[in-house]
């Protein structure tokens, strides 16, 4: 693609690529040079140009010398634009998802429904991509960020395209928001599934973060597109119901509260629970194979989304009860020799931990018991607030490392039993998960919270292989 195709007046340089890191940088790329927390991507301007751009795109004021400046107050944005026109075609129907808990399984949830009617679909997010046939995983071993730069973004949505992939779920983070790494592509319906305490350290209050998260309600979604809302987050919700309305979006609002999808009734049962649900005017009865009030809500969001895309009401509904579990979302990892069932759960907030501890609570007849840490150069306000979360709600807390990453793992255990009067503190995570599994006994169910799907630990600036899943299998054996 020749340069001039991408920005009028920009001549017949050919295009071979787009990269944010001058190491990636080969003859014919384009560049971003963006201003960020840590690092100013315009001090890099020179040596990508050396490497061959021939393009940069940055702020009027930065110095672009030997290839084409193309100036905007807001490069992130403009990058994004010029790299979607590079990247294109993309699936069809694309969907994104928001909020600060439920995201994955949301996009992951989609995914399958589209997939159960006959769709060739896929999800992107913490889990990496997954499709129908595969799952291809973050090489860190932790899973990742929930949304990648927007050059990886955008040419992983291309590929999917390439390979069939007609429909396609993805998780919106605040900071993929916030940085505009979500950009360029047509969004058909967005979702916004709760939001709670978590990111502070990078948004600075509630305020900024949730208004980060509404820019995918406001200006990614499509003008034509939907907006499907759960409607029980109080004024959280409220608020993002009342920005898709001055938009001027369809909207789809679920839950107890919902007029689209209204939750009538949960049940538990022994494997998941019941649900009524009244939607057109007719009211449906769901078996749903999944266990917990977050999980039925993150069920509801992705049909929401599916029928907001085309899905027939009925049929989508009824293919809940053929959706299965998301990997590191209160996964049943093992049954112990004492009949003590281990779950592992990705909560890692304050809310996550509550719901996490209410989903399981109807299936405890002794004790619930809870593993749980916090991460290192992370919110370091929610540590407390996490270990009083597990105090109230669990019988039984044990604490200890998550991903300490540059941080005194010691210091952080501290800060989260500030808030765990009472609580059992255990350095070294393998050895908190092999104490709370030994004081179990039949009806007891630990929780294993923090990690979910993470393959490794982060220590030191290394990453260390480990899997909270396989870790209580082997201590289970």
């Amino acid at each position: 693609m020749r340069l001039g195709a991408l920005i009028p007046g920009g001549g017949d340089a050919v295009v071979t690529g787009f990269a944010l890191d001058n190491r990636k940088v080969a003859p014919g790329t384009v560049f971003g040079a963006f201003q960020g927390a840590r690092v100013n991507g315009e001090d890099y301007i020179p040596a990508a140009i050396a490497a061959g751009a021939v393009a940069v795109v940055a702020r009027p004021e930065a110095v672009v010398d030997g290839a084409l400046h193309i100036a905007d107050a807001n490069p992130r944005r403009a990058f994004a634009a010029l790299a979607a026109r590079f990247f294109a075609p993309f699936p069809a129907t694309t969907v994104a998802i928001t909020g600060t808990n439920g995201k994955t399984s949301t996009a992951e949830l989609t995914r399958q429904l589209w997939q159960l009617a006959g769709q060739r679909s896929a999800s992107i997010g913490t889990l990496g991509v997954t499709t129908g046939y595969e799952r291809v995983a973050p090489a860190d071993g932790t899973g990742g960020l929930t949304t990648p730069d927007v050059v990886t973004f955008l040419a992983t949505m291309a590929g999917l395209a390439r390979e069939g992939i007609s429909h396609a779920a993805f998780e919106a983070s605040s900071h993929g928001l916030d940085q505009y790494r979500t950009e360029g592509l047509a969004v058909r319906a967005a979702a916004f599934t709760n939001l709670s305490r978590d990111h502070l350290d990078y948004h600075g209050t509630m305020e900024a973060y949730f208004t980060a998260k509404t820019r995918l309600i406001t200006e990614v979604l499509d003008a034509n597109g939907s907006a499907v809302i759960w409607a029980d987050d109080g004024d959280w919700s409220a608020r993002m119901i009342a920005l898709a309305r001055a938009r001027g979006l369809a909207l789809l609002t679920v839950g107890t509260a919902g007029e689209t999808l209204k939750l009538i009734s949960r049940t538990p049962t022994a494997l998941g629970q019941d649900l009524v649900v009244e939607a057109a005017g007719s009211r449906h009865k769901i078996a749903l194979p999944l266990i917990g009030a977050y999980q039925a809500a993150n069920a509801l969001v992705a049909a929401g989304l599916v029928i907001a895309t085309g899905g027939a009401v009925a049929a989508t509904l009824a293919a809940l009860a053929r959706v299965s579990g998301v990997r590191g979302r209160l996964e049943r990892a093992v049954i112990t020799r004492s009949g003590a069932a281990v779950y592992v759960d990705y909560a890692h907030t304050p809310d996550a931990i509550v719901a996490a501890c209410a989903a399981l609570r109807p299936h405890v007849t002794g004790k619930l018991i809870i593993v749980i840490g916090a991460g290192g150069d992370r919110d370091a306000g929610k540590r407390p607030l996490m270990g009083e979360a597990a105090t109230a709600h669990a019988d039984q807390v044990f604490i200890t490392d998550d991903n300490p990453r540059s941080e005194d793992p010691a210091a952080i255990r501290a800060a989260v039993a500030a808030g765990a009067p009472g609580a059992s503190i255990v350095p070294g995570r393998r050895e908190a998960i092999a104490a709370a599994m030994a004081t179990a006994g039949a009806g007891d169910i630990v929780l294993i919270a923090g990690k979910g799907h993470e393959q490794g630990q982060i220590i030191a600036g290394r990453t260390l292989p480990f899997d909270d899943v396989a870790v209580a299998r082997e201590c289970a054996a």
